[in-house]
């Protein structure tokens, strides 16, 4: 098994986590019903866990502490799509971004059941089984306001039209996807990315939301490759500083 391509793999799905449990984790407290102020700190307590437990196996193949690779990178060192890494803006923006990168999540996970590494295949039914109940709630609130008021409507709408470009980078090709394909690691980003469109375009369907043709979006692409926004740096400045303060304490 080609262990660079499964790192790499693994690397991106566990800093995704990470970096967007940890935006998830900005709307404790500031939820505009105190149902979602709890749904999405939640959420982002499951998100850090999957981070973790892909941290985990990273380590198994001969990487770090999971603590010291998730807290003492730089930006450019991180394998996550720049989705995850946009401040939480309006909740309108935050929810958009969780039915657009959980319903992937959900699918990548499910495809990773099947995987031919056998750790990664065990983990990932779990999770797996704990992602349902995000997509749900991604579902209800989407198709709740996004049959509601014109204003409720208008919002969801501009923020669907703002992230679909960075929902797309989601699926940029792994340097070693034809490695990690035909060693069925994974299906590939290519039939993830079908997968996902095909799921989320019924739904959207089923409100006055317009999804937005894929084929007329240009993807931001380079999250992968450590190409960020200006805002992942002070994300994990913020993220690592209790941290920072002592390295080496045992929390």
């Amino acid at each position: 098994m080609n262990k660079t391509a499964l790192k790499e793999l693994l690397f991106k799905i566990a800093d995704d986590q990470l970096i967007l449990g940890h935006r998830n984790s900005e709307w404790t407290g500031l939820g505009p019903i105190l149902e979602e102020d709890i749904a999405f700190s939640s959420m982002a307590q499951d998100k850090i866990g999957h981070s973790y437990a892909m941290y985990q196996i990273l380590e198994e193949l001969g990487e770090g502490d999971p603590d010291q690779v998730a807290f003492f990178r730089k930006a450019e060192e991180f394998h996550n799509s720049q989705l995850v890494e946009l401040p939480i803006g309006e909740y309108s923006f935050s929810l958009i971004r969780h039915f657009l990168y959980d319903h992937s999540d959900f699918l990548r996970f499910d495809m990773l059941r099947n995987s031919s590494y056998e750790l990664l295949a065990q983990v990932s039914s779990k999770i797996r089984s704990e992602l349902k109940y995000h997509t749900m709630h991604a579902r209800t609130w989407v198709k709740k306001l996004g049959t509601a008021t014109d204003d409720s409507i208008s919002r969801l709408q501009n923020d669907l039209d703002a992230l679909m470009p960075y929902a797309l980078g989601l699926f940029e090709k792994s340097p070693y996807e034809e490695e990690i394909i035909s060693e069925n690691i994974f299906g590939g980003e290519e039939e993830l990315r079908s997968r996902w469109l095909e799921l989320i375009a019924p739904i959207i369907s089923k409100t006055e939301l317009v999804l937005p043709d894929p084929e007329g979006v240009e993807p931001v692409m380079g999250g992968r490759i450590g190409k960020h926004t200006e805002y992942l740096q002070p994300l994990i400045d913020e993220m690592t500083e209790v941290m920072r303060i002592d390295p080496d304490a045992e929390w």
